[in-house]
């Protein structure tokens, strides 16, 4: 039996992982035809031994396979193969903690004739459930305004997200959690803050932009680092924009090659903004990082300027 595992989700697809290996654990309490292949370091050949071996227990195995695709020879000869490992009564699990190159045969191969299980990034309403539920799991409660918060500051890093659970929870036992606990306690995502900055800036409200980035500058990030992360978000803006007139909404994403979740939070700002406003904008970034590196402006002065000249 096969299972395949992957996605740009690495937290839920971790944790999915760790629950298929605790519950053979359950099963099989010797653990010792629990086995790890990493492709990166073995050949076919020693992976397939291992389910050719006979176990001393008379136990199923399984084993934990990675990084495969990492490896074309590994995964032709998986291919090639994948009848009789699928038919075997041991347990494989294809594991990548990433998303997976949906074009290779190895891919499709492994799609046609296994259980697979994608972990994409969480949408926005099932990502407001999902961190709900862990704060649950916590024995926690957060109120509404503070839940919204949180996830303004972190987004969809669960293993960050996991972490202000644990820390907020801790910090408020049998009590809840509240806005000011969140301000208080949890360090807001860059990216997701200077996508707020960039919000403000597309409302025409340059104040509250200003505050924005003068908070980041304030808590030691780095001027370069906010100014490439401005870029970085501008271009995406650019991109969709460019193909808005061209694509239907479901096939952004993939002409892009943007993350889905990426599209759908920067599909709304878009429209806020012209195509030659973006271009312009995104040339003045170019200027301003080049005029920052050369040393004819001090970084923090040059971001300023920026932000008064949008």
């Amino acid at each position: 039996m096969i299972y395949f595992i992957y996605g740009q989700d690495s937290f839920r697809s971790k944790r999915k992982l760790e629950e298929i290996i605790l519950g053979y654990k359950k099963i099989h309490k010797s653990g010792l035809n629990l086995i790890y292949v990493d492709a990166k370091q073995k050949k076919f050949d020693d992976f397939y031994c291992n389910l050719k071996i006979t176990s001393m227990f008379a136990e199923k195995k399984l084993i934990i396979l990675k990084n495969v695709f990492s490896d074309i020879k590994f995964c032709e000869e998986f291919s090639e193969n994948i009848k009789s490992l699928e038919n075997s009564k041991d347990i494989v699990v294809v594991y990548e903690d990433c998303t997976a190159d949906k074009r290779t045969k190895f891919f499709k191969a492994l799609q046609k004739n296994v259980k697979c299980q994608e972990f994409e990034c969480l949408s926005p309403i099932t990502l407001k459930k999902w961190v709900a539920q862990e704060f649950e799991k916590n024995n926690a409660k957060i109120n509404s305004d503070a839940l919204d918060l949180l996830i303004s500051f972190v987004g969809n890093d669960l293993w960050q997200m996991t972490n202000e659970v644990k820390k907020l929870s801790s910090y408020k036992v049998g009590g809840t959690i509240t806005h000011q606990d969140v301000e208080l306690l949890v360090k807001p995502n860059v990216e997701n803050d200077i996508f707020k900055t960039i919000d403000a800036l597309a409302s025409k409200n340059k104040k509250l932009a200003l505050s924005l980035l003068h908070k980041h500058l304030d808590n030691g990030d780095n001027s370069l680092y906010l100014l490439t992360m401005i870029a970085y978000q501008f271009r995406n803006l650019l991109i969709i924009k460019e193909l808005q007139s061209t694509q239907p909404y479901g096939q952004i994403a993939k002409k892009s090659g943007l993350h889905p979740f990426v599209v759908q939070k920067s599909f709304g700002l878009c429209n806020q903004f012209s195509i030659d406003q973006l271009k312009k904008i995104y040339h003045k970034i170019f200027q301003v990082d080049l005029d920052v590196k050369s040393g004819k402006i001090e970084p923090e002065l040059a971001l300023d300027l920026f932000l008064a000249e949008i």
